[in-house]
């Protein structure tokens, strides 16, 4: 096989998304070759299509946290590896390499590409040039301002208000304390 099917889930994130943490080219990398690897190994070491299949999708959860590459097609990936049919277990851990490593190589360079062109998507995330803004006095927003800001940015974002709120607080308490101490953003 060319093409996996869990590299239609990468192109929505990566084309719909392309600003979002989990669209950026380590975690669809890593997240993607991570649970191939951890796939193709439960297939071939654990018995029984349903226990390896979430032994799989387990692992690769915990490894992409433990790595910070947390791509949730990545999951789907461990399950083609382990649930796939005879046809992939029969290419073991060249299931990684091609189609897997190959998929997203080739995904990452096309949407890099792809976003040169609009000065507006930012793809890869670190290439965006943003001024900084002068610092403001530290405000907690009410859920109006929130609900406004949210639609500017005209964009899938997901995290609810009170994370927001809770976020806001957390850099102005860190905005206040940065010229005496350094420092802190730990939550209090």
């Amino acid at each position: 096989t060319a093409v996996i099917a869990s590299m239609g889930a990468s192109a929505v994130l990566l084309f719909a998304v392309p600003h979002g943490q989990l669209s950026q080219p380590w975690p669809v990398f890593a997240g993607h070759v991570l649970s191939a690897l951890i796939g193709v190994t439960c297939a071939h070491f654990i018995r029984g299509p349903e226990l390896a299949a979430a032994f799989a999708v387990c692992l690769s959860i915990g490894l992409m946290h433990h790595f910070k590459c947390i791509h949730p097609p990545g999951g789907a990936t461990a399950l083609t590896a382990v649930l796939g049919g005879s046809a992939i277990h029969d290419m073991g851990y060249h299931f990684v390499i091609y189609p897997v490593l190959l998929n997203c190589v080739l995904m990452i360079g096309i949407a890099v590409l792809f976003n040169v062109f609009f000065g507006w998507r930012r793809y890869p995330a670190f290439l965006s040039h943003k001024e900084t803004p002068p610092a403001l006095a530290p405000v907690t927003p009410t859920h109006d301002e929130i609900v406004a800001a949210l639609r500017s940015i005209d964009s899938f974002v997901d995290v609810n208000e009170d994370d927001l709120v809770k976020l806001s607080q957390i850099l102005g308490r860190h905005a206040e304390a940065k010229p005496a101490s350094g420092g802190n953003l730990a939550p209090r």
